[in-house]
Formats: structure tokens, sequence, C-alpha cells
């Protein structure tokens, strides 16, 4: 079963860091890809550009809106994902409990839906 962790950060937090505490955290962060490498459940991950760069799409009225920034406005964005593949929930809690992320903010896990002839491998 495939899910995705999905690491979002506290803007606030993230910005009182210290810069050896930013290095040490994308340190963390690399070994943790890494014991997921080593387990057989690392599928994909990867961090994503500041909130700030974000662009929205938004139909109104028939018509399509590009707007700057994420679409929630909230200090917690999503900061990064890691999809992996293991037997259970569980399994995937489990490994979301060890993300480096969770003392910046919260830790989202949902299962990949499987769509039978689009992402049948997700299974």
């Amino acid at each position: 079963m495939h899910f995705m962790v999905q690491i979002i950060g506290n803007a606030d937090l993230v910005a009182k860091a210290k810069s050896e505490d930013m290095q040490a955290l994308m340190g963390a962060f690399m070994a943790y890809t890494q014991a997921m490498k080593g387990a057989g459940v690392y599928v994909d991950g990867s961090p994503l550009a500041p909130a700030p760069t974000a662009k929205t799409l938004r139909m109104t009225d028939g018509k399509t809106q590009v707007l700057d920034g994420p679409y929630a406005e909230s200090r917690e964005q999503l900061g990064g994902y890691f999809i992996v593949d293991v037997p259970d929930l569980d399994a995937a809690l489990d490994w979301a409990a060890k993300c480096p992320g969770l003392p910046y903010g919260p830790v989202e896990v949902r299962q990949i839906q499987v769509i039978p002839g689009h992402n049948d491998r997700a299974a």
C-alpha cells in the first residue's frame, strides 16, 4: 500500500530556527530518507519550494484565475512529501512518527487511492 507522508511546516518556527539548526534538520532528512531506502519502503519524496512561490488556480464564472501564494492562508504550509510503500496504515504512521520535520509542524499521512488502469502499482 502506498501512503503519502506530508510534511507541514510552521513558517514561524522555521523563520526562528538558527542556520545551524536548519543544516542539522537537512542532515536529519537525508538520514531519514536513507533509512526508508534501506528498509525498502521509499518510493519518492522531495521538499517543495517556499510557500510564497506557490500559485493557486481558481475558477470563477467559468474563467481561470491564477493567484499568488498557497491555497490556505496559514502559518502552516506543505513543505514536502514522501511516498512510502508499506503493508498498512500502522507502518505508515510508524515512519511518519520518525519524520525530522515533526518538531516544526504536523505530519499528515494519507493512503494513495488505487484507480484501476491508472495507478495500479500504488496498491
